[in-house]
Parts: C-alpha cells; sequence; structure tokens
C-alpha cells in the first residue's frame, strides 16, 4: 500500500524546491555590443542563457507532472501504472514523484 500522505509531502516539498529555485536565478540579457565583449565572450553568453531558457522549460514540464500527481492523489489513483493498473513499486516513485508506468510497462514502452 502507497502511503499517500507521505508522497503528497514530498511532491510539496519539490515544488517549494523548484519555486525557490525559481525565484533565486533571472535569466540575463546578452548583450551583444561587439565593442565591449568579444565574439567568443557572446558566444558564451548566448550559451549561458540558452542553458537557463532550457533549464526554465525543464522544471515548467517537472511542475506539471507534479501538479497531475498531486491530483492522482487526490483522487486515490497515484501510484497506479496507467498502462496495466498494478501498482508502481514506491521506490520508483521516490525516485520519480511523477512516474505514471511501473517498471515492466516503461520497459516495453521503451523496447518500442
Amino acid at each position: 500500500m502507497i502511503d499517500l500522505q507521505h508522497f503528497q509531502k514530498r511532491i510539496h516539498q519539490r515544488l517549494a524546491e523548484i519555486a525557490q529555485s525559481a525565484d533565486s536565478k533571472e535569466t540575463e540579457s546578452v548583450e551583444l555590443d561587439q565593442t565591449r565583449v568579444g565574439r567568443l565572450s557572446r558566444m558564451d553568453a548566448m550559451q549561458m542563457q540558452q542553458m537557463e531558457l532550457a533549464l526554465s522549460r525543464r522544471l515548467s514540464r517537472e511542475t506539471a507532472a507534479l501538479g497531475h500527481a498531486l491530483e492522482r492523489i487526490e483522487s486515490e489513483e497515484f501510484g497506479e501504472c496507467f498502462e496495466c493498473g498494478e501498482e508502481i513499486n514506491p521506490k520508483r516513485l521516490e525516485i520519480d514523484l511523477s512516474a505514471t508506468l511501473c517498471i515492466r510497462c516503461a520497459e516495453k514502452r521503451e523496447s518500442h
């Protein structure tokens, strides 16, 4: 039996971590003034900006997935595999709080 309260608490903790991370980072604009910054420095700045944007998108996807996990907790469907309906191993859920497939079904999906 999956301890829904435990996972609900863990999900809220992770969401708080994401929010705190987002608050502490702001994407800086890239300075393209060629008289102030060399070409390689501009390229580095642009690359850093793109990495920050990619991180932001990843955290947005994670936030959405965790929101869906909270909805599944509310409906008491959290921890049930979407494919076979079996219980997802709690150890798997500890690693990925938003997991929707058991190991067996995830492996089947990856092999196709």
